[in-house]
């Protein structure tokens, strides 16, 4: 398990530092989670330990929301000035999201297909 933890924590802090020694507007961990994502790839497969520390991780998830929920009731004065345009911009991303969803599905689903004719 601390190899599995010090492998995840070890691509966060890389991509950390390759976001900010770039100077790219980008999230470090999500960019740690693309270099774990190529380390399996590279690998092939993965750990049984570094599986049992992702279902303990997932496991514990709601734990991980604490935080950005103490940050809304913070800037709840804002949130209350502002609901109108935070209810339309979550209305639209999430049906935006919903739309591009589907037509990816569509377009890979015609793509398996052709493969199997």
């Amino acid at each position: 398990m601390i190899y599995a933890l010090t492998l995840l924590f070890s691509l966060q802090l890389a991509g950390e530092v390759l976001v900010r020694s770039l100077g790219v507007a980008f999230p470090g961990p999500v960019l740690g989670m693309g270099l774990l994502f190529a380390f399996l790839l590279v690998r092939g497969r993965s750990a049984t330990a570094l599986d049992a520390a992702a279902d303990t991780l997932l496991k514990n998830l709601s734990l991980l929301f604490v935080p950005a929920a103490v940050g809304v009731v913070q800037q709840i004065g804002l949130i209350t000035a502002n609901w109108l345009a935070i209810s339309v911009a979550i209305v639209v991303s999430t049906l935006l999201t919903l739309i591009v969803t589907v037509y990816t599905f569509g377009y890979v689903a015609r793509l398996v297909e052709a493969r199997r004719a």
